[in-house]
């Protein structure tokens, strides 16, 4: 059928086919109605929203509504919006020339009206696709009404040698240019209160003024709006009438657990073929990733507010894959597989998405990122270990009491670009962690073993069992008592500024 259409190229063809014009939002529920009977996919790679924000949206087009998506940052509130366009019909008939896809059996641009009179049956269609069906505009202060709704051009007045007062003077807007189209505006706050009073009869009564024109246009739009709730309360505001023009808010949200969060963030990393076959990476390596984005989201250094992007999961898994490729590569080595010490490539990731309160900014980015990794490594060391906590030093059941009596006498520097043999061999001069590990990571490969025990020694370190200094260029570990009495800096240089401790 799509086919024959297309062949169609005048209105008499079209009327004599029997094809009949709706409006876009009936258009969208009529493909939707479908794809829920047939139980087809509405939305791919949105993961998490299927049972709050993808009912909410399908109940939206369903009531035929405008949609305001409201969330922080890195809820896939544009990415929702964007596949709104596998709802739309493929192809749909427009009036060959018009700047507001005039529909042909129901035109409403005076170009359009006028074309019909003259040509009739004659008038030639052309077909628009639906991947040209989709306007999206992000709000910044300073777009204009002309921006958006339009205005008069001068030069188009000169060249057609017409007055101001006629309509063919007019330079249609972003909006006008939408008709029959999904239209997105990210970030609607962001809006000067005045643009968005200019809205107002476009969303209620689907018309449009322009510079004192008695302009009847009835536009055919989908709105949807995209805001941030911090916009919404501090930065910026939506004026109360357009919001109460917009039918449907749907709430976006962050995934409620590291198992779907962990899937967002392995689906949307960029990780090349080349760096999978040299890196091995092990689940709890993701775990650790998703767990820091979940303890700086309750962090007292970070403000709630803004947010903690699911972008700051992405962008870390990345750095870590590329932390230990960088690493094999100095080392001349054809595999490697992820550590604890590859997290040092993690904290660009991290200062980067995150946005500080008044205590995070007295700690520094950098400070919080590693607390965060901390915390994190605190977490997640009791779901494969034992709780340090349980136990007292003294108890012969402390499966910790070597590894603690070992470092009354040692220390030990476990370097980021150790050599997969250097790493292993240094791990291994601990007395009773090879033995921990054995027993509660039975079936741990190898090279998962050697993780664990460097795991093991960074969660005895969140559990205040061991003392952990950050050097320049890596981790120095002693006995934590021993740490008190003790100057840390006899292990750095005082002027170097990159070197941290906690």
């Amino acid at each position: 059928m799509t086919n024959k259409l297309l062949k169609i190229k005048t209105l008499g063809a079209l009327k004599e086919s029997g094809y009949s014009s709706i409006d876009i939002k009936q258009e969208l529920r009529k493909n939707l109605i479908l794809k829920l009977q047939n139980k087809e996919p509405i939305f791919q790679g949105i993961i998490g929203y299927d049972q709050t924000v993808i009912p909410d949206f399908e109940r939206a087009i369903l009531s035929r509504h405008n949609i305001l998506l409201l969330g922080l940052r890195g809820q896939a509130k544009t990415r929702m919006a964007r596949q709104l366009l596998h709802l739309l019909d493929e192809y749909v008939p427009v009036i060959e020339g018009s700047e507001v896809n005039d529909d042909p059996l129901s035109p409403i641009s005076r170009f359009g009206r006028n074309l019909i009179a003259e040509q009739e049956d004659e008038t030639p269609i052309a077909w628009m696709h639906r991947s040209t069906r989709y306007g999206e505009k992000l709000a910044t202060p300073d777009v204009s009404v002309s921006d958006l709704i339009g205005d008069v051009d001068p030069i188009k007045a000169a060249t057609l040698k017409l007055p101001y007062s006629d309509e063919r003077v007019i330079h249609f807007g972003l909006i006008p240019r939408s008709n029959r189209c999904i239209f997105v505006i990210n970030e609607l706050p962001d809006l000067q209160a005045r643009i968005q009073v200019s809205m107002f009869n476009i969303l209620e009564e689907g018309d449009i003024q322009i510079r004192g024109f008695k302009l009847r246009m009835p536009l055919d739009v989908q709105f949807v709006f995209t805001a941030n709730p911090e916009d919404y309360t501090n930065r910026g505001s939506i004026v109360t009438p357009l919001k109460d023009r917009i039918p449907s808010q749907i709430l976006t949200h962050y995934a409620p657990d590291i198992e779907l969060s962990r899937q967002i963030t392995e689906q949307e990393a960029k990780v090349t073929t080349e760096q999978e076959a040299r890196v091995t990476v092990n689940s709890i390596a993701k775990d650790l990733i998703e767990q820091i984005a979940f303890e700086a989201r309750s962090s007292e250094f970070v403000d709630a507010k803004s947010g903690v992007s699911a972008r700051m999961t992405i962008t870390a898994l990345e750095n870590l894959v590329s932390s230990a490729e960088r690493r094999a590569l100095i080392n001349g080595e054809e595999h490697t597989h992820i550590r604890i010490a590859d997290f040092w490539g993690v904290i660009p990731a991290i200062t980067g998405k995150i946005e500080l309160v008044y205590e995070g900014e007295q700690e520094g980015p950098f400070m919080v990122a590693l607390t965060l990794q901390e915390r994190a490594i605190r977490t997640l060391f009791t779901e494969y270990f034992p709780d340090p906590g349980e136990f007292k030093i003294s108890d012969e059941s402390n499966p910790y009491t070597p590894i603690i009596e070992w470092f009354a006498e040692n220390q030990i520097e476990i370097l980021n670009d150790f050599s997969q043999t250097d790493y292993e061999a240094r791990l291994k001069t601990i007395e009773g962690l090879s033995e921990l590990t054995d027993k509660y990571q039975e079936k741990a490969s190898e090279e998962e073993q050697a993780f664990f025990m460097e795991f093991a020694l960074h969660g005895l370190a969140a559990h205040s069992q061991l003392s952990k200094n950050l050097v320049q260029s890596g981790y120095f570990f002693k006995d934590l008592f021993t740490s008190m009495f003790s100057d840390d800096r006899d292990f750095e240089e005082e002027d170097d500024e990159d070197e941290r401790y906690y």
